[in-house]
């Protein structure tokens, strides 16, 4: 009897609380860290993008009303399903090199990471809004607003810690978001999939693709329908002005994150939240 091939997974994307394939059914290798066959991940497209604003925009509204303490309850939800999920991640990220020892910190410390910020969700307005002096008989009110739909290229070499870092902040104040995954290392990126579509988290709210970086990265920055577009990574001159380019057409924020150790005090703040906040300023009459 001949030896069993095995059978190769694909991993699929997150788009909307489902787990679709990509439109153009094309996929990419993926490799562990010895170089050998780990297994499929999807190749998405521009089809597959803008299929997503689509599914993040539908949810923006529904998200961004929800009560601040929901929100925090929803984010708090997360983190107790990564616990739940432990052995999966610690599997995965063995996998690309980690000891038993780095997975369970990189784990913890993205536990701890949705825990944070679910503790600012109710809190970062009383911080960063305000009551403006003003020479009439009005009260002035600065207070702050999402931005929308927001594109994230993931760090490409924290494929969890970094995944959840720039995610969680996003949705912690009102936005959805639209993730490009470590295009080396996406598994551990579509088992995080896997825990929020498990939690608490309506679908599209987090959308998770996979493909090559420099295929994708002009829909991220140039769709009319995406309000702000984050990059961690140290890229090269030409992409950046492409980006920045590109992001100009629809007055785009571009957000720029100089983190290169997800473990340091500087790559959790609240200041994080608020990068993804418009500043609503309203005037109300004093007395009746």
């Amino acid at each position: 009897m001949s030896d069993r091939i095995e059978v190769q997974k694909t991993y699929k994307t997150y788009v909307g609380g489902s787990f679709p394939r990509s439109e153009s059914g094309h996929y990419y290798k993926v490799f562990d860290s010895e170089g050998d066959f780990l297994a499929n991940a999807c190749r998405c497209t521009r089809k597959d993008f803008r299929d997503t604003v689509l599914a993040a925009r539908a949810a923006f509204k529904g998200w961004s009303s929800r009560t601040a303490y929901n929100k925090g309850q929803i984010l708090y939800r997360i983190g107790e399903m990564m616990e739940n999920r432990r052995d999966q991640f610690v599997k995965e990220l063995g996998q690309i090199g980690f000891t038993k020892e780095e997975a369970n910190a990189d784990i913890n410390a993205s536990i701890d990471r949705l825990i944070y910020y679910a503790g600012w969700t109710d809190k970062y307005q009383q911080v960063f809004g305000s009551v403006n002096p003003v020479a009439s008989a009005h009260f002035n009110f600065s207070i702050l607003e999402p931005t929308g739909v927001v594109s994230v290229l993931a760090p490409e070499n924290s494929p969890l810690l970094g995944l959840v870092s720039v995610i969680a902040p996003i949705i912690a104040g009102g936005n959805t978001c639209i993730v490009h995954a470590s295009e080396q290392y996406p598994l551990p990126s579509i088992s995080f999939a896997e825990v929020l579509n498990s939690s608490d988290v309506p679908g599209g709210v987090v959308n998770i693709l996979t493909g090559i970086r420099s295929e994708l990265v002009e829909h991220f920055s140039s769709h009319m329908d995406v309000n702000s577009i984050l990059y961690t990574d140290k890229i090269d001159k030409e992409t950046k002005v492409k980006i920045d380019e590109l992001a100009s057409n629809n007055i785009k924020r571009v957000v720029k994150k100089n983190i290169t150790d997800w473990y340091e005090k500087d790559s959790a703040s609240p200041y994080f939240v608020v990068d993804f906040q418009e500043t609503k300023t309203t005037w109300h009459p004093v007395g009746f």
